[in-house]
């Protein structure tokens, strides 16, 4: 069990944000941001990539129920194109934000780069949701999110593979896309091609 510090300041409520799907060639960009409850700790709480779909599945509900309140932010992939990832993962995290029931007193964000949000004083942590709580509840939250929306867009677009690669740049994917092209749900500002023809993984 990983032992994640619960606060990282004394002002309260804190939030802490994450993103999933930054790295993806389809699909939005997920956040979700977290304050949890001091008085109803979560055991298990961890870096979401660091856990099983079926761990994360579960964390989900516990979260659900247990943290003080939470908030979803998407950002699809036409306004990705639009604005650029960087900052259509701080709009996601801005969008989660808005969605909290009790205004924070303070922000903790998974990552390096963050835009002020509401003039809440805010601060980025690498590797975040390996350190923190409230992090780590915000990854699984916008990954668990995010991989049900790529899985319900499988069923459209089944040759793609979202269902276990959630629109990654696999070799399975990237195939697809040379064999089939776009979908309305890629990224068309992505390097979708080019990179895996260098490689020679279509000869």
């Amino acid at each position: 069990m990983v032992d994640l510090i619960l606060q990282y300041q004394e002002l309260v409520p804190e939030a802490g944000c994450d993103e999933a799907g930054r790295g993806c060639l389809a699909g939005p960009v997920v956040a979700a941001a977290v304050i949890l409850d001091p008085d109803r700790p979560i055991a298990a709480l961890n870096d979401s990539k660091q856990l099983s779909a079926k761990k994360r599945a579960q964390l989900r509900e516990e979260i659900l129920e247990k943290a003080l309140c939470y908030g979803i932010g998407i950002v699809d992939h036409l306004e990705i194109d639009q604005i650029n990832i960087l900052n259509a993962s701080i709009l996601a995290m801005h969008r989660a934000l808005e969605q909290l029931r009790i205004q924070p007193a303070f922000i903790l964000v998974d990552g390096n780069r963050f835009k002020p949000y509401q003039q809440i004083p805010a601060v980025c942590m690498v590797k975040g949701d390996a350190r923190f709580a409230s992090i780590a509840a915000a990854s699984i939250l916008a990954k668990t999110h995010r991989d049900q929306l790529m899985t319900d867009l499988h069923q459209q677009y089944p040759q793609y593979g979202w269902e276990q690669n959630q629109g990654y740049p696999t070799i399975a994917h990237r195939k697809a896309l040379a064999e089939f092209g776009t979908t309305p749900h890629h990224r068309l500002t992505f390097q979708l091609l080019a990179r895996d023809h260098q490689l020679g993984l279509f000869d």
